[in-house]
């Protein structure tokens, strides 16, 4: 049991498990119908997204400094209560069941999804 950060879209994992997409909007171009067909996720949760204003903030990062101001801000969003309440309930979730976290970037390491995987680890998640 555990929890897979993934990047939506891709192929599923046998053992993933719910499949949550962590993003502001939903896919375009894709019917709601075949969200979960087409790998994207099974449940739309947008409350462990960025900020309208931080997915603008990350999407401009373009060195180290400023990825770092990205950071601190979602982790910040990240500290409220709904949504730190959110990622315990995450956290203990991953020793019972499968489940996957992810977003549409293509490179994690620039994507909130690295944050979230250091967020849902801190409040002892079990990590995939």
């Amino acid at each position: 049991m555990a929890i897979s950060i993934v990047q939506l879209g891709s192929p599923r994992a046998p053992d993933e498990g719910l499949r949550v997409g962590t993003v502001r909007r939903p896919p375009r171009g894709v019917p709601k119908a075949e969200f979960a067909s087409r790998n994207y996720y099974d449940v739309w949760f947008p409350n462990l997204a960025p900020s309208t204003e931080g997915v603008a903030q990350a999407l401009a990062a373009t060195d180290d400094k400023s990825w770092a101001a990205f950071t601190r801000r979602y982790r910040a969003e990240m500290n409220q209560p709904d949504a730190s309440r959110v990622l315990d309930l995450l956290a203990a979730l991953s020793h019972g069941t499968d489940l996957a976290v992810g977003c549409y970037c293509a490179d994690e390491r620039r994507c909130h999804r690295s944050v979230l995987r250091a967020l849902l680890a801190e409040r002892g998640a079990l990590i995939r």
